[in-house]
């Protein structure tokens, strides 16, 4: 492939993955701030903070990415560290994150467009599952939105540093949030206890190192090349993104919004005024939450169809997992993750901020495990240092589960992901455990 083509290829690829972790930008940092109490003098810290531990999450893909450049994420690495039934934990643990993305991102969508149209807010669940409708429908057409989703990440991207510019510049407005800065309690332990809640924006990081395996018309080095290019890049925007909005929060004292905006809006509206800007900005982020919803809606029935197996591969589970239409979209998988997303969204009440306790938890799981890996690996070859890295990134990641693990219902996406890790296990070794186990997860990308 020649380099315009490759450059092309890379945009597409790149802009479409990261999708998901730019989406998390939405809500997180609100999230941050409601369980900071709305104290503005700490969100920053806090903030960063946060992305402190995206660098080292993102870190451990980067040596997962040179480790498996044909893709496979935590589970081949939990399978060929710890031996394959192991790869079942981050399976389940992704199988949980790919329906508390879709449940999230629909919400957060509904969200923004409520913050643009607040007559619409009486109508918050039916409005977030008519999107959940829609873009369950549009899965249909199989992984022809990829180009689409790239212009989509582009698009928030730039509006969003023209709100930025404004807000810095010229702000149209101010809120009447107070910036404490004596909170009546330790500093360091309310952003120690609140940085948990916000590591919501990791999610999704994960993604270059399985979806690299779609990338088949490529060799092993590009491929790590791709895998590698688009974590810096999702490191870049989402950290710049996340300390700019955060910074600009702060410096035009939008606290806490209302029931019917979010604090991304209000920051917009207060930079950018009533005017075609801001409803740019709230065209542009609800459509990029949609394809981070689709996204999920891709991958988490591949992944159900990739465990199904084929006729000449057995599977963990029943073949009808496995149909599949002439867009190679396997329907019935769909419709599992429908059914699921509905579910949440309605006991959430279609707010997005119900549901990020549980999202930073499943997927923290699968980072762990991953962690651990590398850790073993680096170890058998002797690279101390690197084991001493990993290791304490391990403790870093660890503690945050923990945190948020003690808040109580998030225990409920714990409970998940072992429950479907055990069952998954169990089908397998009925089905007399099928071998390679620890490829389903690049095996999903590549079907």
């Amino acid at each position: 492939m020649r380099g315009p083509r490759r450059s092309v290829l890379f945009f597409a690829f790149a802009f479409a993955v990261i999708a998901d972790p730019v989406s998390s930008v939405a809500y997180a940092i609100e999230a941050a701030l409601r369980a900071l109490h709305g104290d503005l003098a700490l969100l920053l810290p806090t903030m960063s903070l946060v992305i402190g531990l995206v660098v080292i999450v993102t870190a451990n893909y980067w040596q997962l990415v040179r480790r498996f450049p044909k893709g496979g994420g935590a589970a081949a690495a939990a399978g060929r560290a710890f031996g394959p039934r192991w790869t079942f934990l981050p399976i389940g643990a992704l199988v949980v994150d790919f329906v508390l993305t879709i449940g999230i991102s629909i919400a957060a969508a509904a969200s923004a467009v409520i913050a643009l149209f607040p007559g619409l807010a009486p109508l918050r669940i039916p409005l977030a599952l008519l999107l959940l409708l829609v873009v369950a429908g549009l899965t249909w057409f199989g992984h022809g939105g990829r180009l689409l989703f790239a212009v989509m990440t582009v698009a928030f991207v730039l509006i969003s540093v023209a709100v930025l510019v404004l807000g810095f510049t010229a702000p149209h407005a101010t809120g009447h949030a107070a910036a404490t800065a004596d909170p009546g309690r330790s500093a360091v332990l309310a952003v120690v206890l609140a940085f948990p809640v916000a590591m919501a924006l990791a999610t999704g990081v994960e993604a270059p190192s399985t979806a690299i395996a779609q990338l088949g018309q490529l060799d092993d080095t590009h491929r790590r090349r791709f895998g590698r290019g688009t974590l810096a890049l999702l490191l870049v925007i989402v950290g710049g993104l996340t300390l700019a909005l955060t910074a600009l929060a702060v410096r035009l004292h939008i606290g806490i919004p209302g029931v019917d905006s979010t604090q991304i809006a209000d920051i917009a509206h207060a930079a950018a005024g009533p005017g075609w800007l801001y409803g740019a900005f709230q065209l542009t982020s609800s459509l990029l939450l949609l394809a981070a919803a689709s996204s999920s809606f891709q991958a988490g029935p591949g992944l159900l169809k990739a465990l199904a197996g084929t006729a000449d591969r057995p599977g963990v589970l029943p073949p009808v997992l496995g149909r599949a239409n002439r867009h190679h979209t396997p329907y019935w998988s769909v419709v599992v993750y429908l059914a699921a997303a509905a579910v949440i969204i309605v006991a959430a009440a279609g707010q997005e901020q119900e549901l990020v306790l549980f999202y930073a938890v499943a997927v923290f799981v699968s980072f762990l495990v991953g962690l651990v890996a590398m850790a073993r690996f680096a170890r058998r070859e002797r690279k101390i240092a690197l084991a001493w890295v990993n290791g304490l990134a391990a403790a870093a990641v660890a503690f945050t589960l923990a945190v948020n693990l003690l808040r109580g219902w998030p225990m409920l996406s714990l409970a998940a992901t072992l429950l479907i890790a055990a069952g998954l296990y169990a089908r397998w070794t009925r089905a007399g455990r099928p071998a390679d186990i620890e490829d389903v997860e690049a095996r999903a990308e590549v079907d």
